[in-house]
């Protein structure tokens, strides 16, 4: 018997959807939860498959966008997550990521 993985709904999804440069995008952290992974095994996934995340896929927060989500938030705050930057992702990356995760 093949184990079924439980469906997310929309309105968690829509909740962790955020607007940065004028773009739609996802968190690798709230990624990383959505597809049970940690968020350095993702972007180690992404890492071995750049040549698929073009600029449009993907891109990595400014220090000066990540200080803005975590004051705007309050969710990110200092010593709780990575010391790296957070990458990001658009609708696209989001569907690139599902299979670069599944290889």
């Amino acid at each position: 018997m093949t184990e079924e993985k439980a469906l997310v709904p929309i309105e968690v999804i829509q909740r962790q959807i955020i607007i940065i440069r004028g773009e739609k995008v996802m968190l690798d952290r709230d990624l990383a939860e959505l597809y049970g992974v940690e968020t350095k095994q993702l972007k180690r996934a992404v890492r071995r498959n750049m040549d698929r995340f073009p600029p449009d896929f993907m891109f990595e927060l400014t220090k000066a966008e990540y200080d803005a989500l975590r004051y705007q938030f309050g969710a990110l705050k200092r010593g709780e997550h990575s010391k790296y930057l957070p990458i990001v992702f658009t609708e696209q990356g989001v569907a690139m990521l599902s299979s670069a995760l599944n290889r």
